[in-house]
């Protein structure tokens, strides 16, 4: 059984998904693959998992960083689920880029090299924004490139976070935007 609960943000509205138990989606309005993977779901705004997830939305959006994440379970391959765990990894305030996230697989799988495309795949396909924080990925060049959320809510939550926004670039042209 799946529910759901949306809230209210300065990003707009937040639709939280969860088996019960855990946090499986967390969704800004309008956002590509919007619930994906959601079959049928009951409106229930009470789950513990719920609640904390509010309050550490309430930490961020207060500018704080909101320290450990509610417990999550996400759907999705062995290699989206190690994407996913290290974007949990990038420190609050902080930026990578999607070809470290490709060397440091590469690395642990004892590959020469691992396509930066395949990771953006997996990045543009997190069931938990902001959250687990693909919004902290950018490109080598230090392009915003795209959020599911579109690039102004990811400026947002950058500027929110305080990110020197100085070496940062808006794309212009291409499927980033």
């Amino acid at each position: 059984m799946q529910f759901v609960s949306t809230i209210p943000s300065p990003v707009g509205d937040l639709t939280l998904g969860s088996d019960g138990e855990h946090l499986s989606g967390l969704w800004l309005a309008e956002q590509k693959y919007f619930m994906a993977n959601v079959g049928k779901a009951s409106q229930e705004d009470n789950l513990p998992v719920f609640e904390e997830a509010r309050a550490w939305l309430d930490r961020y959006f207060a500018g704080e960083d909101p320290g450990p994440i509610p417990p999550v379970k996400m759907p999705g391959t062995a290699f989206q689920q190690r994407v996913w765990d290290l974007l949990v990894e990038i420190p609050y305030g902080k930026l990578t880029t999607y070809g470290e996230i490709a060397r440091r697989i590469a690395a642990e799988r004892g590959m020469e090299k691992m396509s930066s495309r395949a990771v953006g795949g997996a990045v543009g396909h997190n069931p938990v924004s902001i959250i687990v924080p693909c919004h902290r990925v950018v490109g080598a060049s230090g392009s915003l490139t795209g959020y599911g959320g579109g690039l102004a809510r990811k400026i947002k939550l950058l500027e929110l976070e305080g990110v020197d926004m100085s070496r940062l670039s808006i794309p212009t042209k291409g499927t980033a935007l």
